[in-house]
């Protein structure tokens, strides 16, 4: 030993060399076996290397290693097992975080898979996909029998089991070729064909639990037992991979939370929101419908189409006061058009094009390029601006159909659309203006509201340093609002950074509607100017803005909120009259007259039917207000008045209701507050 060292010295170190680097290799050693870990909130700690998330979790807290299970590691996601062996930032992850439930519904999904393979046998069960999706979770599976609701407790039942069986669930990180070895073992198509299709140099890793594996890059729990509330919901058919050429698989839906009570609460939301369907209501109260005919594309039946048109009425009344300009744009274009702002690459897949005159034509997925021409198309100075331009624009967009869903996916819809022509330094002013139209609206409906900043994507136009200014100026004002907004990186327009607004409906879900979008590509797209104060021409920048966003959607969303007992001022029906026999249909007749003649909505009902049954009816119709017309009402130029939800009011003379009625109407008084 000692002649090697000497060889070694004599050929390459000398002797105080050598222990100069003995040292070395010591403190390097001894740095290694310490490693610092900053906590969140910035706490930093010394550990030994290779001590776990967990390990690290349970020196924090008794509680904390309790509730712990997992990790985020210098922002990657990782399992509570995870050895720490350099300096690292480390997160500890628990169920009541949005990532911890993410992991928890997505070993549930481990556990379905798991307890499908035990029921229907291992050779029968061939599995797809199973990722968490908003609210819950599914897996897609090949199987021979034909599942369906009735088969989900005997499901449900043996994944208790495996629950209760408390398996470890451990991450093994495997070579391709191990990886295709264990799959093709078990004659499971779809997880070779999703090995095969990974990069080379991606890391394989397969979840085991039991005697159940799969290829999955987790995290997940620690083990079953920590699931303690879930359940299966539906069954329904998807295509492997979405591409309707592939086989048809059977998808499993289904929730899972911390606590029964959590789950319970759900389950009673997800009953609540079937009574709530728009698609359900919208036929029950003959607003909509659509047909075969034309796919994806609403129909408006006339009480539909008064919502429609007191939207935006409501809408264009509020702009017009603030200085708006209406404007129409046709429906189809010349392509080179979209070319020329960018949509075509952008959008070519989601469009209509059409032959006209031996030139294509394009169907307007949106309108900001019309409104572009219309601005180009005059000459302007900067004492004119800002220039704010509002349409409501019927857009087609190419949707799948499988995507389709009544009002909320469409192929064509109305957007509210404006564009507003700001110079530079008019930007942050007209953005806090628009941002207070939007709240002042999203009030009227009683919406709350929270606020999302989209950033620069991949695939945008433009210098970066606009696109910092641009997004500065959206931080800025946000900030001075006093507004909390989170940061949606790299969600941004093709053409710009943008804030939406995400109303949240009586069920507590969340709907992206308005948005607005700040431009700086457009204007240099267009070549368009105005001329400044010395003269000289100026290119403008444009602010993209929507409210409802599609109002299409917007009714859609309205139906469910208000469980189709839509506020007075927008109700199709206002007011029902209702006389007690035919002797006083001549009075009813005069009654509408005279509400017609004020502006209010009012039927009558006429039919030879029971009091009783007449009132229950016009219940169901969820009309504001019914007018009950007898003996003592017709010789009092009065009605006794019945509100929606809320019963007898009492009589009233008609020419008092009428004026409540205007009154209400005017003011958006919803019902109650009367």
């Amino acid at each position: 030993m000692s002649q090697e060292k000497n060889e070694y010295a004599s050929e390459h170190l000398s002797l105080g060399d050598q222990h100069a680097e003995v040292s070395e290799s010591l403190a390097a050693k001894s740095s290694i076996e310490k490693i610092e870990v900053q906590l969140q909130g910035g706490a930093v700690r010394s550990y030994k290397a290779s001590i776990t998330v967990g390990e690290v979790a349970s020196s924090i807290s008794t509680s904390l290693g309790k509730q712990a299970i997992g990790g985020i590691v210098n922002g990657q996601n990782v399992d509570l097992s995870e050895k720490l062996e350099q300096d690292c930032e480390l997160i500890i992850v628990t169920l009541d975080s949005e990532e911890g439930l993410h992991r928890y519904r997505h070993s549930t999904a481990h556990v379905l898979a798991q307890a499908l393979k035990r029921l229907y046998g291992t050779d029968h069960v061939k599995l797809g996909i199973g990722p968490v999706i908003e609210d819950g979770f599914y897996y897609d599976v090949d199987l021979e029998q034909s599942l369906s609701i009735s088969d989900l407790d005997a499901i449900e039942r043996e994944m208790n089991k495996i629950i209760q069986e408390n398996w470890p669930i451990r991450r093994k990180v495997v070579s391709r070729v191990q990886a295709l070895e264990r799959f093709e073992a078990i004659h499971d198509p779809y997880k070779l064909e999703l090995i095969r299709d990974l990069p080379e140099d991606a890391e394989l890793s397969i979840y085991e639990q039991g005697e159940f594996f799969d290829l999955c890059r987790g995290p997940h729990l620690p083990s079953t037992g920590l699931i303690k509330a879930f359940k299966l919901l539906n069954v329904a058919g998807a295509y492997w991979r979405g591409n309707s050429d592939n086989k048809m698989m059977q998808r499993i839906y289904g929730t899972a939370f911390p606590n029964k009570a959590q789950l319970q609460e759900h389950l009673h939301m997800l009953e609540e929101a079937k009574k709530r369907d728009h698609r359900k209501l919208g036929k029950e109260l003959e607003l909509f419908m659509f047909s075969e005919e034309a796919p994806g594309m609403p129909f408006y039946l006339p009480k539909g189409m008064t919502v429609r048109t007191e939207l935006e009425q409501f809408s264009r009344e509020l702009q017009l006061q603030e200085g708006y300009q209406e404007v129409r744009t046709p429906l189809m274009m010349n392509n080179r058009l979209w070319e020329q702002s960018g949509h075509w690459e952008h959008y070519k897949d989601n469009m209509y094009f059409a032959d006209v005159d031996d030139a294509t034509f394009a169907l307007k997925p949106m309108n900001c390029p019309g409104h572009m021409l219309i601005f180009k198309n005059t000459l302007h100075s900067y004492r004119e601006l800002p220039i704010r331009m509002m349409e409501f624009g019927q857009v087609h967009r190419h949707e799948f159909s499988g995507a389709l869903n009544g009002m909320m996916r469409v192929r064509t819809f109305c957007q509210d659309d404006a564009h507003l022509y700001v110079m530079p330094e008019q930007i942050e002013d007209e953005i806090n203006w628009a941002i207070s139209l939007i709240g002042r609206m999203y009030d009227i409906f009683g919406f709350d509201y929270k606020i999302e900043l989209s950033t620069r994507p991949e695939d945008s136009m433009g210098s970066e340093e606009l696109w910092d200014q641009a997004e500065q100026a959206l931080r800025n004002v946000l900030d001075a609002r006093g507004v909390e907004y989170r940061v949606n990186e790299g969600d941004g327009a093709f053409y710009g950074p943008k804030i939406d607004f995400h109303i949240l409906d009586a069920l507590k879900r969340s709907w992206q509607c308005g948005t607005i979008q700040l431009d700086f590509q457009m204007p240099e797209k267009f070549d368009l100017t105005y001329i400044g104060e010395g003269g000289l021409r100026h290119r403008p920048v444009v602010i993209h803005r929507a409210i409802y966003g599609s109002i299409d959607r917007f009714i859609g969303i309205l139906t469910e909120h208000y469980a189709g007992a839509f506020p007075l001022w927008l109700a199709p029906v206002q007011v029902k009259l209702i006389p007690v026999s035919d002797h006083y249909a001549d009075y009813a007749l005069e009654v509408q007259s005279k509400l017609r003649a004020a502006g209010i909505r009012v039927e009558t009902d006429l039919r030879s039917e029971k009091l009783g049954y007449k009132i229950r009816e016009a219940q169901m119709e969820k009309v504001p207000y019914s007018l009950v017309l007898g003996e003592q009402e017709k010789n009092a130029s009065s009605a006794s008045v019945r509100a929606y939800g809320q019963g007898d009011q009492g009589m009233q003379h008609i020419d008092a209701f009428v004026q409540m009625i205007q009154h209400a109407v005017m003011n958006k008084i919803v019902l109650g507050q009367v």
